[in-house]
This record gives C-alpha cells, sequence and structure tokens, in this order.
C-alpha cells in the first residue's frame, strides 16, 4: 500500500514493540511476540491469532479485562470444587437437623403412649362394679381383719384374700430381700401402721420381679387412697394405691 506509509511488516521491531501491549493471555506462534485479550492478528508479523473457546477461556478472558492479574485456568476448578463443597456441608447440618427433630418428635410420641397407656390401667383399676347383676360375679368378701403386729414387726399380707392397699416402694428382687425389709423398717419409723412386704410374684395384679413394701390391708379403693396422703408425707412421695389379687 503505497500512501498509506509503512505497515506493521515494514516498521522496524522496535517500533512495534513500543506500540505492544502488556503481557497478554499468550505468544504468537509464529514470532512468540505477546499479545492481548480479544487480539485477532499479530502486531509483529501479522498472522491470525488462534482465538480461545470454551467456558474456562470465556471466563478467563473476562477475569483479564477487569482485573490486571489472572492466576491461570485451574482457579475455576478450585472455585467450583469450593462451591460444592460448601453447597454439601449445608446439606449436612440440614439433614442433622432433620434427624434431631424427628427423633424428639419419636421420643415425645412413645411417652404420650406411655402415659395413656399407663393412665388406661389405672382407670381399669379404679373401676368397680357398682351393683351386681344376674351376669356379673358377686363381689368378693372383704378381707379377714389383719391381727395387730407386735411393735417393730412387719404385717403379713392375709393368705389368699384380694384387697387394697398403699405401695411404698418397689425393690428389685435382685437386690435381696434385706433391702426391701431395710425399706419397710424406715416406713415403720416414719409412724406408718400394718407395714409388710409382698413378692410380686405371687399376686397376679403386680409387675413379677419386685419386693412391695406397703401400708395398710383395705377392703376397697377409696380406703387405700386415703392413706396415700399420710404415707407422702412421711417421706415416700411416690407411694400409691394398689389392688392386691392373688
Amino acid at each position: 500500500m503505497s500512501g498509506d506509509g509503512p505497515t506493521v511488516r515494514d516498521r522496524p521491531p522496535e517500533q512495534v514493540r513500543a506500540h505492544l501491549p502488556g503481557p497478554g493471555p499468550g505468544t504468537c506462534p509464529r514470532c512468540g511476540t505477546g499479545y492481548a485479550p480479544r487480539q485477532e492478528y499479530c502486531l509483529e508479523c501479522g498472522l491470525r491469532l488462534p482465538r480461545a473457546t470454551g467456558v474456562v477461556s470465556s471466563l478467563g478472558g473476562a477475569w483479564r479485562r477487569r482485573l490486571p492479574w489472572y492466576p491461570g485456568d485451574w482457579v475455576w476448578p478450585a472455585l467450583l470444587f469450593l462451591v460444592i463443597a460448601s453447597v454439601g456441608g449445608a446439606a449436612a447440618v440440614l439433614a442433622s437437623r432433620g434427624e434431631e427433630q424427628t427423633t424428639l418428635v419419636a421420643t415425645t410420641a412413645v411417652r404420650q403412649a406411655a402415659q395413656t397407656v399407663t393412665g388406661t390401667q389405672d382407670t381399669a383399676t379404679q373401676t368397680l362394679p357398682t351393683a351386681p347383676t344376674e351376669t356379673s360375679a358377686a363381689p368378693p368378701p372383704p378381707p379377714s381383719p389383719t391381727p395387730p403386729a407386735a411393735s417393730g414387726s412387719l404385717t403379713d399380707w392375709p393368705a389368699g384374700q384380694r384387697g387394697y392397699t398403699t405401695v411404698l416402694r418397689s425393690i428389685p428382687t435382685s437386690r435381696g430381700r434385706a433391702a426391701a425389709t431395710e425399706e419397710a423398717r424406715k416406713a415403720l419409723s416414719a409412724g406408718l401402721a400394718e407395714v409388710g412386704l409382698l413378692s410380686s410374684d405371687d399376686y397376679s395384679s403386680l409387675h413379677p420381679g419386685f419386693y412391695v413394701v406397703f401400708t395398710g390391708v383395705r377392703a376397697s379403693f377409696a380406703e387405700a387412697e386415703a392413706d396415700v396422703e399420710r404415707a407422702r408425707s412421711s417421706g415416700f412421695e411416690e407411694a400409691y394405691p394398689r389392688e392386691i389379687t392373688p
């Protein structure tokens, strides 16, 4: 081209390099001269430069247009790994919280079911026939009067008799009869009357495997319930009325 002055190829290399941009993403494959992002031709030799394609190259080009320093293409996989790790950690935290809430709800439901069953058993125990009918069995005779026990001695439950009493303590049989006897002695020292021991294995209305410390041999549930307050005020806060059936 005659009228437009010398081209880039006709210029001395020193003049061309003086007008070259700063370090770019690569160098010319023909002459080794660096080129800027989005540059199509080499300013030194005029070669058409290769165009980078792909997501990583596009992201790298956007980085270079905004920041003077580019660490390299490795930064994008590293950032992707960090994002995945963060999402996974958040999902794990949410999952653990969901398991805790599920465990809490399940435990509460089990406790409520146990309380419902216990309340149903107590209600059935407290329900007595109001009047005998032709089809219902006659109420059992009241227990025979228990002879007064000697001072400091334990009361025996009348053999074969059904009745009601106030349970003070239930001692597992694995602890031995001596431990149950000691609890009965404490009840006598506290001023409670008709204190004795029962082996729950001998009575169908009691859970097996316990020595039961009781006070009172009563004919009705109401009479046994009247003894509960006195037992609790004597230090046996868990006392409760109970039917005794051989």
